[in-house]
């Protein structure tokens, strides 16, 4: 896991000290990485050339290098790291299984086995969580 901003390794270290390790109460669990030229950006598709920095954006690459999942949000709004997280673990589980994950599917909660028997009849084997 990589954590990719346009600001300078000096500007993520004096924020990690004085900003993130006062909200969560630990340091960064993974390295950020200085995209000053926003390089690394442009190749993702979230550089802004207007403000010259990059915005919000998230992920998650296979193995293999291949994105499987991509999240790119405004400012205004923030990202969540237990969505992320989920999808992981929900990423990871298929790579193990080849099962897939229903809607809202939780680590340990019900997967599916992909065949041509499933077609039509989902509803048989999986319901959606009650909100």
């Amino acid at each position: 896991m990589l954590s990719v901003s346009t600001d300078s390794v000096f500007s993520h270290k004096i924020w990690n000290e004085t900003e993130l390790s006062k909200m969560a109460g630990k340091d960064m669990p993974f390295p950020m990485v200085s995209d000053q030229t926003g390089a690394i950006g442009k190749l993702y598709g979230v550089y802004d050339e207007d403000a010259g920095q990059n915005v919000r954006g998230r992920f998650l690459i296979d193995p293999d290098g291949i994105i499987q999942a991509a999240e790119i949000l405004s400012p205004p709004v923030g990202r969540n790291p237990k969505e992320l997280v989920r999808q992981i673990k929900a990423y990871q589980h298929h790579q193990k299984t080849g099962e897939v994950m229903p809607s809202g599917w939780e680590e340990g909660g019900s997967t599916l086995k992909p065949s041509t028997d499933l077609a039509g009849n989902v509803w048989k084997v999986w319901q959606p969580p009650k909100e």
